[in-house]
């Protein structure tokens, strides 16, 4: 990508879930890997999340949905993703996810689904391999 500098992850907790822990451990660990973490905070909308990443020149966007609401609001943040001429900027999540509706997902366009039990070095691990190479 010829892009220099620590890899940039917005971390998002999209509608009206109010539970972050999950999301915070995920931001921190990325953060003690080296890389740029920007956490949105509570009840984002789609909107919010993608104007943060694009504003912040984010790499990925990691959203977190224990909601239920899975299937729209990853939908929406890929689409406006694509309307902003943004979609290189990878979108992966967690949550409580339900098997049948991970390959969807991917079929979609989300990069990647962790699921409860997911431990933060292999979603560390899977950003350092997918989203880019951290600089030197």
């Amino acid at each position: 990508m010829g892009v220099s500098g620590p890899i940039r992850v917005v971390v998002a907790k999209p509608g009206l879930d109010g539970h972050d822990r999950g999301a915070k451990v995920i931001a921190r660990a990325l953060r003690d890997a080296g890389m740029e973490v920007i956490y949105t905070g509570l009840h984002q909308t789609p909107e919010q999340i993608v104007d943060t990443a694009i504003q912040e020149d984010a790499d990925a966007i990691g959203l977190s949905i224990l909601s239920g609401a899975h299937n729209t609001l990853f939908a929406k943040v890929l689409e406006l993703l694509k309307e902003r001429e943004a979609d290189d900027i990878k979108v992966f999540g967690g949550g409580i996810i339900p098997e049948d509706d991970i390959a969807p997902l991917k079929t979609l366009g989300v990069a990647e689904i962790f699921t409860p039990g997911t431990t933060t070095t292999d979603v560390v691990a899977w950003v350092r391999a997918n989203v880019r190479e951290l600089a030197v």
